[in-house]
């Protein structure tokens, strides 16, 4: 079976970026065929033995700065489709935005892993609305006369290479709801995997609630500093974005901002809080796994992946609506000592990286045997 993955772009390092690495060490020498890579990603998978093949777009100006407008104006995606994967018995599209358009012959079977499809696409107002995009009248008036006429051709267009590809894995429940949705397409889950963090002494012995993720309005941190704020609660940022400014005008003494912290840093905050804190809805969500791997409990908004991963009443509770008194209740009903750090090891443990690379293995020799 010759294979070859296709993954969104090389720019920044997530989770996404995790999992083509390992999926990557599934395959070895399979290439990774791309949009575009920053120098820092080429010489990553350089030192990885991980051969990158890059599109026309690595040679346009201002690649990386315009990345987002590219994307607006379908150039990601008609560099997918400029790939030739005749030789291949496989394509392994790994996607959130565009990996998914590849063209393949009849003989090639193309499976993709979606991660969700494209936001920018088919949840415009999350993707740019609540990041504070396009505001003001000359930025409502962009939005509303070139931006989403853009979004509608881009809709129709990514429905359309959607339904090329011949076998659809999801991320999580709440992305197969999105697959079926959006493309019309059934969908196998397949949950992707988190890395454990190494144990470390607990950063303070002073018991405090934990938030760590990106500081993005959507993101709702807001409902966890007034929700503590209002309660006298202790609260514990980890993370950075460009919601922090507003953010820190709304703290109070109770409240720290930590910013980026190391993996050690991260550990020993999640060792000594009270339990994670996720306002957001994701469609998987990584942080609950590390919290609940260490474990700590999870208290989350009721909506995404994290209701995959979070047993309710046993590794932690959720908030049914995203406002303030919907997760002062449960803070203030919240105790600790009700939850077994066993049973929040044990649940984590269902999303070890061997899990989900034995998983996917399966499905795609599977549908290249069928």
């Amino acid at each position: 079976m010759k294979l070859a993955i296709a993954f969104d772009d090389l720019i920044q390092f997530g989770g996404a970026e995790r999992l083509l690495v390992s999926v990557c060490g599934l395959y070895p020498n399979t290439p990774v065929y791309t949009s575009v890579a920053s120098a820092e990603w080429l010489k990553r998978c350089k030192n990885l033995g991980i051969e990158v093949k890059t599109s026309f777009m690595h040679r346009l100006p201002w690649r990386i700065k315009l990345n987002r407008l590219y994307g607006l104006m379908g150039i990601h995606a008609m560099a997918f489709e400029s790939f030739n994967f005749a030789d291949y018995d496989v394509v392994l599209s790994i996607s959130a935005r565009y990996a998914h358009c590849v063209l393949t012959r009849p003989k090639t079977v193309h499976i993709c892993y979606m991660n969700s499809p494209g936001r920018m696409f088919w949840e415009p107002v999350d993707y740019f609305s609540k990041e504070g995009l396009f505001s003001g009248l000359i930025g409502r008036f962009a939005y509303s006369y070139v931006v989403q006429p853009l979004l509608t051709l881009r809709r129709v267009a990514d429905y359309t290479s959607a339904q090329r590809v011949d076998y659809f894995i999801a991320n999580s429940e709440s992305v197969k709801k999105k697959i079926a949705k959006y493309y019309r397409k059934n969908s196998q889950v397949v949950y992707p995997f988190f890395k454990p963090l190494d144990k470390y002494p607990a950063a303070s012995d002073d018991k405090y609630f934990l938030v760590i993720t990106r500081l993005a309005a959507w993101k709702r941190v807001d409902l966890a500093i007034e929700a503590c704020k209002n309660l006298g609660h202790k609260l514990t940022i980890i993370g950075d974005g460009p919601d922090v400014a507003r953010l820190r005008g709304l703290s109070d003494h109770n409240l720290q901002f930590l910013g980026f912290v190391t993996d050690a840093e991260k550990s020993r905050q999640i060792a000594g809080c009270k339990a994670l804190i996720v306002t957001q809805q994701e469609d998987f969500g990584i942080t609950p796994l590390e919290a609940m791997s260490l474990g700590k409990p999870v208290i989350a908004f009721r909506g995404g992946g994290v209701m995959e991963t979070v047993i309710e009443g046993e590794t932690g509770e959720f908030f049914d609506r995203q406002e303030v008194d919907a997760l002062a209740k449960v803070l203030t009903e919240f105790n600790p000592a009700r939850y077994d750090s066993v049973k929040c090891i044990r649940q984590a443990e269902s999303f070890t990286e061997a899990i989900f690379l034995a998983k996917l293995d399966e499905v795609v020799k599977k549908v290249y045997h069928s």
